[in-house]
């Protein structure tokens, strides 16, 4: 046949298409390998052209087609270029990672199975009349719809979800279950597999790259049914997509902060759109966006209130730091009186006791009381966390040095360890219970797939008596013998220079004391929570107390919509990043004024507010200053189309500038 010219996506940063020659009539989807330069790189084609600027002669051919990985079928090629485009972001660096890591194994599979079940499949649990009606109702439809499952902590939504998925794989079609961090993921690989026994398929960050290839490899062709992973599992091109189900829809970490920083759950639900199947978000406490449209009509709400057989909600304590006795019983400066004894009872009666911190290490300050400098971290603009007594770390970048005996600036001897972490709350509860068996579940404790699965069976066994953890703990794990639930300090984010620091407060108090008492029965004492805060009128607190989600979402709204926040605004972030303080100033103030010019000759462009430069809150990272602006407005679009000619002058920048889009921003820091 004929010369054909491709439009080829290829892996390199590039927001348009290369166009290469072919003899043979290659189709969309089809991954290829062709020169780039001095080298060879991958690519996927999406479509054929017959107009090109490049003269004909320095065209060039594609080199071979791809024949380790399989042709991406159209609806799966439609959503990597709306990923592409919404989110700003290099095409072809997209389409790859739609691809496995390594080449398909043929002989052997990989040594260790990340699907470990301990029984083989078990019996349905029968429905709740809430549980039956949510069922029926979202399954009425196989076409695309979003619906918003909104359940109470124990309610038993995931007994729903293996309902839907059920009904899914009989009709001969695929699913895909998307948790927001691998903390979740080894229960609920025992429920599922108890459920569909070898139908599964996972996919995570903690998996090597073997086991990750054969687990992509056996959902794309359709060996398994169900694919659970955290949000990369979205990537992988499930051939018959019949339900997406995302749990624990209102999680930040479904927001990629690296390279494409794409939504997950937004994502997801633009996969189920383009290939018209429903998706179901789960939530006791939704994103303030999905409660919006949810209200609009928009989604489809399905409300489950109460715990399965009638279990109780626990019963949530507030204690007023700002009244607590000092040195009370000479205990710690963190614990009051109430948490102490009550901790000290469930021990007794043997039951189990988690305590809540978002804050690792030992202390969050070294501060000198002489000359009133801390010690900071030379690559960030944060101070160094303590981790034991001697080792100071950036959380951020992971410096770290030993803590010396004298300030480091004027000699003093006498410097001071100021703060709390999870490190400092495990010590003083094994002083105060020696004979408590603890464990700590933070990044510091557990770093791999392996520690996890130890952790959670100790507590399942009964092996730890006291939980000290971060956010780990909070993420729909859930434990038979939990019944009190400390959060050592509500106000860490409180404060945090973000419009959205108080729906993350109010969602965090209330995911945690769901923790609690999720086994009671009906006639027992319901799970006990002890808020520890100095702000007892803050609204996160006053609303988590009365678990009262619909009565914080309309004040919190109301904020938003008298400010135009999201939902009822678009934001996008402009971040300029630079190894020299001066160029990224200098950057960010031309990037203002081009945003200026913009607006000057376009008139919907105008009705844009555009907000700063200003030095970013964590005004330096890794070694680089860190300037923002904010791009603010009613139109979707016109913050599109804003940050899309935005992101094409990044050449006209300083070579020691980074420039980066942030559509939809998580985080303002």
């Amino acid at each position: 046949m004929s010369e054909v010219l491709l439009n080829v996506a290829v892996n390199a940063p590039l927001f348009t298409t290369l166009t290469y020659s072919s003899d043979l009539d290659v189709p969309r989807g089809q991954p290829v390998i062709v020169p780039l330069g001095k080298r060879t790189a991958t690519g996927v084609v999406m479509g054929t052209t017959t107009m090109t600027e490049t003269p004909r002669e320095k065209i060039k051919s594609i080199k071979q087609i791809h024949e380790e990985w399989p042709r991406l079928n159209e609806n799966f090629v439609k959503w990597l270029e709306w990923l592409a485009s919404y989110y700003q972001y290099p095409i072809g660096q997209v389409t790859d990672l739609a691809f496995p890591p390594l080449k398909k194994e043929t002989k052997r599979a990989a040594k260790k199975d990340p699907i470990r079940l301990s029984q083989a499949i078990g019996k349905k649990h029968r429905l709740t009349n809430e549980q039956e009606k949510c069922f029926r109702d979202m399954s009425k439809k196989t076409d695309f719809n979003v619906h918003l499952l909104f359940g109470v902590t124990g309610s038993g939504k995931t007994e729903v979800y293996l309902e839907l998925f059920e009904k899914t794989v009989n009709e001969g079609r695929q699913g895909v279950f998307l948790v927001p961090e691998i903390s979740l993921t080894p229960q609920l690989i025992q429920r599922f597999g108890e459920r569909f026994g070898d139908a599964i398929s996972v996919i995570h960050s903690h998996l090597t790259p073997r086991e990750k290839t054969k687990q992509w490899w056996e959902m794309v062709e359709g060996k398994k049914k169900i694919l659970l992973g955290a949000r990369s599992a979205l990537f992988c091109p499930v051939p018959n997509l019949g339900m997406i189900i995302v749990d624990e829809e209102h999680e930040p970490s479904f927001k990629q902060d690296e390279k494409l920083k794409y939504h997950a759950r937004d994502a997801a639900i633009m996969q189920a759109k383009i290939f018209n199947c429903p998706i179901i978000l789960g939530s006791a406490t939704p994103a303030m966006e999905t409660w919006q449209n949810a209200k609009s009509g928009k989604y489809q709400i399905h409300r489950m209130s109460r715990r399965v057989e009638n279990r109780k909600m626990p019963d949530i304590q507030i204690v007023d730091l700002k009244k607590n006795p000092k040195g009370a019983g000479m205990l710690p400066f963190w614990l009051s009186p109430t948490l102490h004894k009550k901790i000290e009872e469930s021990l007794n009666r043997r039951e189990q006791v988690a305590l809540f911190l978002n804050r690792r290490g030992t202390a969050q300050l070294i501060l000198c009381p002489a000359c009133g400098e801390s010690q900071k971290c030379p690559n960030c603009s944060v101070t160094l966390t303590l981790h034991g007594t001697r080792h100071l770390l950036c959380h951020y970048c992971d410096y770290h040095e030993v803590l010396g005996n004298a300030c480091t600036f004027c000699k003093n001897e006498e410097i001071k360890k100021i703060g709390l972490g999870t490190e400092r709350v495990e010590e003083d509860m094994r002083s105060l219970f020696p004979n408590a068996r603890i464990a700590r579940a933070d990044r510091d404790e557990i770093q791999n797939r392996t520690d996890l699965e130890d952790l959670i069976s100790s507590i399942e066994n009964r092996q730890t008596d006291i939980i000290v953890g971060t956010q780990m703990i909070a993420k729909g794990l859930d434990f038979k013998g939990l019944n009190l639930v400390g959060l050592v300090l509500a106000d860490i984010g409180f404060n945090m220079p973000d419009f959205r620091a108080s729906e993350r407060s109010f969602q965090l108090i209330l995911q945690v004391s769901g923790r609690a008492g999720r086994h009671v029965s009906a006639d027992e004492q319901p799970g006990q929570v002890i808020v520890q805060t100095f702000n007892p009128e803050h609204l996160a607190v006053v609303h988590a107390q009365k678990n009262d989600y619909e009565g914080f979402a309309e004040t919190e709204l109301g904020f938003r919509k008298a400010l135009g926040y999201p939902p009822f605004g678009k934001l996008a972030a402009v971040r300029i990043k630079s190894n020299d303080k001066d160029i990224a100033e200098k950057s960010a103030q031309q990037v203002l004024a081009i945003a200026q010019k913009l607006q000057g000759k376009d008139a919907e462009l105008n009705k844009l507010e555009i907000l700063g430069p200003t030095e970013a809150p964590l005004s330096k990272l890794k070694g680089q200053y860190r300037y923002h602006l904010l791009v603010k407005g009613d139109s979707p679009a016109q913050v599109q189309r804003m940050c899309a000619s935005i992101s094409q002058v990044e050449g006209l920048l300083s070579s020691k500038t980074k420039l980066q889009i942030d559509i939809d921003p998580l985080s303002l820091l």
